[in-house]
């Protein structure tokens, strides 16, 4: 969808800027901006950009950017908190865990093969060697 503009600024920036304007001509002091026109503009830098945004609203660039991201990490929390990128660690052992294991062939050959912590030789090629062996 196509976004009409006036003057290098889409329509809709636009009229946001008009409800500034006027909020800010009825206001009374240095009264805080409402909620409501905080919400439209981070809405409207989320697809304007923050720049842009900061600068048709006539806002401070850094608080604009603070609340934009705020409020992406709360949306994102809120979905659930999917992540695209999980790391996965691999676990360690909780003890050293050691094997001990046998080999006997009809003639009488021996082969005692102790495994001590996590690496695990290819324990069936060494069996096969083992047992394809001519004594």
């Amino acid at each position: 969808m196509r976004t009409r503009t006036t003057g290098g600024v889409p329509v809709q920036l636009e009229r946001l800027a008009e409800r500034f304007d006027c909020w800010r001509r009825t206001r009374e002091g240095r009264s805080r901006i409402p909620a409501g026109l905080w919400a439209a503009a981070v809405k409207a830098a989320g697809r304007y950009g923050v720049c842009r945004t900061a600068r048709a609203l006539g806002l401070d660039y850094y608080s604009l950017k603070k609340r934009s991201e705020a409020t992406a990490l709360h949306s994102r929390s809120e979905a659930g908190g999917k992540a695209d990128f999980i790391e996965l660690i691999p676990a360690t052992p909780a003890g050293c865990a050691e094997c001990l294991l046998e080999l006997e062939d009809p003639r009488g050959a021996r082969m005692r093969i102790h495994l001590k912590g996590g690496q695990i030789p290819d324990l069936a090629a060494l069996s096969r060697s083992f047992w394809s062996a001519e004594g």
